[in-house]
């Protein structure tokens, strides 16, 4: 199977504009100049995490969703982040990830997080995304699902392979708990054996949290590739299928996991 280029953007968000971080971001999408096939943003990139849902949210044919299918497609890239969607009345932190054919796979936050009062105002997701681009197979989470390692489990299907080769979480994580979002990424990875990426937003928002970033890239060993705190930025990097398929044939490890169910 072939290589795979991703591009990871932190930026500081735009506190409840949305044309503004849509147009933000699309500046940003435009100043990568090398080929990548998926550009990975925060979670609800066009707004910051905001409990407004009744105020914010945009339906599946409103500006955020337009603006990334006309990206996708202007790019010839998969983009992929969350926003805040209304649906049949129920608001959701849904991430989309869109294709550049205007298709596109969804995913609701499963885990919604409490403590900043996020369960009431949105409705949870009870199924998983992973999305396959050119044979790689990538899981989709959001933010404080990072939290919660068996909705993560790489497992072993019926065919022998993995379930997924590379874990992907957006997120708007607060720097006062920085130390464990760098510490559940890297153990995403070595116990999913996959690549991990995380790529959080930056800056204060509307509620002065400090969000120190630190968007990281870790190999399927535990091995940082790329971490960066405090300012903004666009990273690409291709990620490597042998180096991948290598490490899971020398070591098996999944072929010796307990056997679980999620209810």
């Amino acid at each position: 199977m072939s290589d795979l280029t991703v591009s990871l953007i932190q930026a500081d968000l735009h506190w409840e504009d949305i044309p503004a971080n849509l147009a933000m971001f699309g500046q940003k999408i435009d100043s990568i100049k090398t080929r990548t096939e998926v550009i990975v943003l925060p979670e609800m990139f066009s707004t910051g995490f905001s409990m407004q849902s009744s105020r914010l949210a945009e339906t599946m044919d409103g500006s955020a969703v337009q603006w990334m299918k006309q990206k996708a497609r202007e790019k010839n890239v998969i983009i992929t982040g969350s926003l805040i969607i209304e649906e049949n009345g129920a608001y959701f932190n849904r991430l989309i990830w869109m294709l550049p054919n205007g298709t596109y796979g969804t995913y609701d936050k499963r885990h919604l997080f409490a403590f900043a009062d996020e369960h009431n105002h949105y409705r949870a997701g009870d199924k998983r995304l992973i999305a396959q681009v050119k044979g790689w197979k990538i899981c989709l989470n959001i933010c404080y699902d990072l939290r919660f390692p068996v909705w993560a489990r790489n497992t072993i299907q019926e065919d022998g392979n993995p379930a997924y080769d590379v874990l992907v979480n957006v997120a708007n994580w607060p720097e006062r708990r920085s130390t464990p979002w760098r510490a559940l990424l890297q153990a995403r990875a070595i116990e999913n054996q996959c690549y991990a990426i995380g790529v959080n937003r930056v800056g204060n928002d509307g509620n002065n949290i400090y969000h120190s970033g630190d968007t990281s890239l870790i190999d399927p060993v535990g091995e940082i590739i790329y971490h960066k705190a405090h300012d903004e930025d666009v990273f690409t990097y291709t990620l490597s299928r042998s180096h991948l398929d290598d490490l899971r044939a020398k070591f098996p490890f999944m072929k010796d996991a307990d056997r679980f169910m999620i209810l």
